[in-house]
């Protein structure tokens, strides 16, 4: 519960309580995950309600808070704790609080007033921008299985199997492997589908000459890793390698650059430069990366709205990628955490053009 004491560090004086509600953060300042439940913490005391399903769990893992069975929906318990505390201000998560819990909680926590501005949230944003030393040893155990799932997929990958095949295959290997879950859906998509940034893996089959690009990552623990590769299936053309090797250059350039105090925004120039000075402006239309943790998309960004300057101990995707509408893609993204003395790159995978 330290970081409760960080994030009442961070948000004026005037708000003497936070709520907490969303899944992630809820893990982020209790280590307990769950589908339910509600933080409310002062800046003297922390209380967790938790229903029937999962009080003996929070009971051995929640530290620093005070374990309550939630009644219902936690009204009168809310009430009395605002009373008890003389709480006048409570902050919110409003970047996960839908309008209609926003106004079930101003009944609930009444007479106190919920803050209706993004101060608390935007200290919750900052603070788990920079990850700890658990959390970089979460993100690569994550990590470690996508690097041994990409290697075992290529055994797989042929001429003739479909893109969800592919797809199922590699959850699979991954659950074994000792995955809980996936980071998100898994994308495979391949020859003309693979201009498709977020394309979904179908029952096309892969072609002799076809890209396949891989999107995928494993979640242990609540923690996500995120990684794509693309392969070859037999030999490809030469409009198919000047694409490569563009967006490899692209990541090589953009990796270089990130370093502290360089601003999120310069490091997506690095790459797009690059790209559009190859003729393919207008083809890079999303952002180079952005950071990973509890959720696969967290801020800062790499993108060219972000100016967020790089500091130790965040962790950033690379990203970059060439689409040419109707015809094929490629993209090539590693995950790295960010130091004082340069970047860790927590993705082991090869990214040389491999020809299956």
């Amino acid at each position: 519960m330290d970081r409760i004491q960080q994030l009442f560090a961070n948000v004026p004086e005037e708000i003497d309580a936070v709520l907490i509600t969303s899944s992630v953060n809820r893990q982020y300042y209790t280590g307990m995950r769950s589908s339910a439940g509600i933080l409310f913490a002062t800046r003297r005391q922390s209380y967790f309600l938790i229903d029937f399903r999962y009080i003996e769990v929070a009971k051995r893992t929640v530290q620093g808070a005070q374990v309550i069975l939630q009644e219902q929906e936690g009204r009168e318990q809310l009430q009395a704790l605002v009373r008890d505390c003389g709480v006048k201000t409570v902050g919110v998560e409003t970047g996960y609080l839908s309008v209609a819990d926003y106004l079930k909680y101003q009944d609930f926590l009444a007479p106190a007033e919920i803050a209706f501005d993004n101060r608390v949230n935007d200290a919750i944003v900052r603070q788990r921008m920079i990850k700890s030393e658990e959390e970089v040893k979460a993100i690569q155990v994550c990590q470690d299985v996508a690097d041994l799932t990409f290697t075992h997929i290529l055994d797989f990958i042929r001429e003739g199997v479909t893109e969800r095949e592919i797809a199922l295959e590699m959850e699979y290997f991954m659950r074994k492997q000792g995955a809980q879950d996936v980071s998100f859906s898994t994308i495979v998509v391949s020859g003309v589908n693979s201009s498709l940034p977020h394309g979904v893996p179908s029952d096309k089959k892969v072609e002799k000459g076809d890209f396949v690009t891989m999107d995928f990552g494993a979640a242990i623990g609540g923690y996500r890793s995120d990684m794509t590769r693309t392969v070859a299936v037999g030999q490809v053309d030469e409009e198919h390698r000047r694409l490569y090797d563009t967006v490899l250059k692209a990541q090589t350039a953009a990796l270089a650059a990130v370093a502290v105090g360089k601003v999120c925004s310069d490091i997506d120039k690095v790459a797009r430069d690059i790209i559009y000075g190859a003729g393919y402006e207008g083809c890079f239309g999303h952002g180079l990366g952005h950071s990973v943790g509890l959720e696969i998309h967290e801020d800062p960004r790499f993108s060219t709205i972000c100016h967020e300057v790089c500091q130790a101990g965040m962790i950033m995707t690379v990203e970059p990628g060439i689409y040419l509408e109707g015809k094929f893609g490629c993209r090539i993204e590693d995950m790295v955490y960010i130091t004082n003395q340069g970047i860790r790159n927590l993705t082991g995978s090869p990214k040389e053009l491999i020809c299956l």
